[in-house]
C-alpha cells in the first residue's frame, strides 16, 4: 500500500536548473570555463557540489569552499520568484486526502533547500539533506534515511526525480520511481531506472 511520496528539489519541485546553470557559468568564468546546457547536464546535474568543483577544476579545501559558497550565494539571489512544477500543488493536496506523507530528499545544500521551500510555501513533514549525512545521490544511502525516518518499505513510497543520478540514488534504494521531463532526456532516465517519465505532476496524480 502506498504511504508517501519523495521528492528531489532541484529541477523536480521547480524547474531551478536554468538558474543553477547561470549561477555556475558566472563562477566558473573566471577560471576560463564555459558551461553549456549539455556540459552542465552532463558533469553538474544532480552532483553534489564537493564533486563538480573537484571534477572541474582539480579544486579541494578552502578554495573549493568559497567558489561553492559563492555559487549557492547567487543561486540564492537569482532564485526569488519561484513557480512550482505544474500540478505539484494538487499532488500534495490529494496525497493529503489520501492520508499519505511526503518528504524531501536532496543533495542541495541546507540553505538552500530552505530557500527554495519557503519560495515555494511548502513545509515537508521530512527532509533529507545528503550533506547532513555523509553521501549523496546517486549512492541509495539519502533515500534509505528517507524511509528508515517514516518507518517504511522501499514499496510502499513513490519517489519523484528529474536526473539520471537522482534516480539512481531512488532506484537503488528500492523505491519506484518516476522522472520529470524538466532537463534531462526521457531515455536517460528510462536508462537509469526510471518506471515512466512524467512532463508534470498533474500527470503523477494517476499514480496515487
Amino acid at each position: 500500500m502506498l504511504r508517501a511520496l519523495l521528492f528531489d528539489l532541484d529541477g523536480t519541485l521547480a524547474d531551478t536548473d536554468p538558474l543553477h546553470l547561470l549561477a555556475w557559468r558566472e563562477v566558473l568564468a573566471p577560471y576560463g570555463l564555459e558551461v553549456d546546457p549539455e556540459t552542465y547536464r552532463r558533469r553538474i546535474s544532480g552532483r553534489l557540489n564537493p564533486e563538480i568543483v573537484r571534477d572541474l577544476l582539480g579544486l579541494k579545501g578552502e578554495e573549493a569552499r568559497r567558489l561553492i559558497e559563492a555559487k549557492e550565494a547567487r543561486f540564492r539571489e537569482l532564485a526569488q520568484d519561484l513557480e512550482p512544477t505544474p500540478g505539484l500543488y494538487g499532488l500534495l493536496e490529494e496525497a493529503g486526502r489520501r492520508g499519505l506523507t511526503w518528504g524531501v530528499v536532496t543533495n542541495a545544500p541546507r540553505a538552500n533547500a530552505r530557500h527554495v521551500l519557503q519560495a515555494l510555501r511548502l513545509a515537508p513533514p521530512l527532509l533529507v539533506l545528503a550533506e547532513e549525512i555523509g553521501r549523496g545521490k546517486p549512492d541509495p544511502l539519502p533515500y534509505r534515511v528517507a524511509l528508515a525516518r517514516l518507518g517504511l518499505r522501499p514499496e510502499e513510497a513513490l519517489a519523484f526525480e528529474d536526473s539520471p543520478s537522482g534516480v539512481r540514488s531512488a532506484v537503488g534504494a528500492g523505491i519506484p520511481t518516476y522522472g520529470l521531463l524538466t532537463g534531462h532526456e526521457a531515455a536517460d532516465l528510462r536508462a537509469a531506472g526510471a518506471q515512466s517519465t512524467l512532463k508534470d505532476f498533474w500527470e503523477a496524480l494517476a499514480l496515487l
